[in-house]
């Protein structure tokens, strides 16, 4: 089956409330969508992420499609492996794994997509089958204050969700207040973690940390810069509570990495910055050799990127038992189905081949419209 056109369209879709966190606020899910179609008919979707400039993306990417077209879907490692060496290993670049991967993942899901439905079959199965019936999401609270955050951890607690997730890093007393205020409102029943984004340096990781374990947070994620593991390692062993890296994984090399080192106790990674549902699988296979965990982690998505993280986290062995979940965070969806609403903070199998959506066609057609907008009126400031 042969690749006949690639078609790419940025979108904007706006959260229902502004996402404030230790780096800034965001405000909306900017992607570029994939459309793969084959000679015979069938399309294929997946998205990357339109950042730091969809135009700049857009144009990386269809680069990398010239060498897609006329090949086999079936052939997606070769080809993804040719995209990134055309990008940037024969232009002079050398490496750029992690930019590299955020620029194809769009491709590579669009290819798995397509594979799925060629072969009418749930892309989980094409992984070797689900290891589990559902795969559950922490509740991921959000609000600017300590009190709105408080008020939407007891709702999320509310809908069935066992584990809280809290940005943090946005100065000590506002942590502090945030967690206090938190673990007061749901209990101490709750599973509670805290991510810094990189906000902290070694001295003041490990002082908040000794502030907050008294709320029992179960797990700090990425607390320190992503350039230095030995960083993370200090902190990890200097931590009552166990640590999670985040922004310094990016593929198997880097949780290879991390494992020798034993620099954390949990590896959070996404199809995002692995570059895709084959490279994720990859690095969770040995995250599982050195004995941790994967929590999928979530950026700025549509449906299409949950649909698709969630068929890896179907497949793979050692998943976490609470991973990332944005879907909740959109005003609306581009895709018409499945249902992605959690229930008891699960999602179950799909049984519709390839990754298990239908995209909504004029959903589709607002958000590249907002997009439009929204360029337009940036390129005028």
């Amino acid at each position: 089956m042969k690749i006949k056109a690639i078609e790419t369209t940025p979108l904007l879709v706006p959260y229902a409330q502004p996402y404030y966190w230790s780096q800034g606020v965001t405000r909306g899910a900017e992607v570029l969508l994939i459309e793969i179609r084959t000679e015979n008919g069938f399309v294929g979707f997946g998205e990357c992420l339109a950042t730091p400039t969809a135009k700049g993306v857009q144009a990386f990417v269809e680069e990398a499609a010239r060498h897609l077209l006329g090949q086999s879907v079936f052939d997606r490692e070769r080809l993804m492996t040719l995209c990134y060496q055309s990008l940037f290993q024969f232009r002079g670049n050398c490496s750029a794994p992690r930019f590299g991967g955020q620029v194809l993942a769009g491709l590579e899901m669009a290819l798995w997509d397509l594979q799925g439905k060629a072969l009418d079959r749930p892309v989980y199965e094409l992984l070797g089958g689900a290891q589990r019936r559902y795969v559950e999401y922490f509740g991921f609270i959000q609000g600017s204050e300590p009190k709105d955050l408080a008020h939407d951890a007891v709702a999320l607690v509310q809908q069935g969700h066992r584990t809280i997730y809290c940005k943090v890093g946005r100065g000590d007393e506002l942590d502090f207040e945030i967690v206090r205020q938190v673990r007061e409102a749901v209990g101490p029943g709750v599973r509670l973690r805290l991510d810094p984004n990189e906000a902290w340096d070694t001295l003041s990781a490990i002082r908040m940390i000794e502030r907050l374990k008294a709320f029992n947070p179960e797990m700090i994620e990425q607390p320190c810069d992503h350039r230095s593991l030995s960083a993370l390692k200090q902190i990890k062993d200097a931590s009552p509570v166990a640590i999670a890296a985040d922004q310094c994984v990016f593929n198997a090399v880097d949780v290879c990495q991390v494992t020798q080192m034993q620099a954390a106790d949990l590896i959070v990674l996404g199809l995002h910055e692995t570059g895709g549902i084959g490279p994720l699988m990859e690095a969770a296979a040995v995250a599982k050799i050195g004995g941790l965990n994967i929590c999928l982690h979530g950026l700025y998505e549509t449906g299409i990127t949950t649909c698709a993280a969630h068929q890896a986290g179907l497949a793979i062995p050692n998943l976490d038992d609470a991973n990332q979940y944005m879907n909740h965070l959109l005003t609306s969806d581009v895709i018409a189905s499945p249902d992605l609403s959690l229930k008891d903070a699960k999602l179950g199998l799909f049984d519709a081949p390839g990754l298990g959506f239908e995209l909504d066609p004029d959903a589709v057609s607002e958000a590249a419209a907002r997009h439009a907008e929204h360029s337009a009126v940036t390129d005028n400031a």
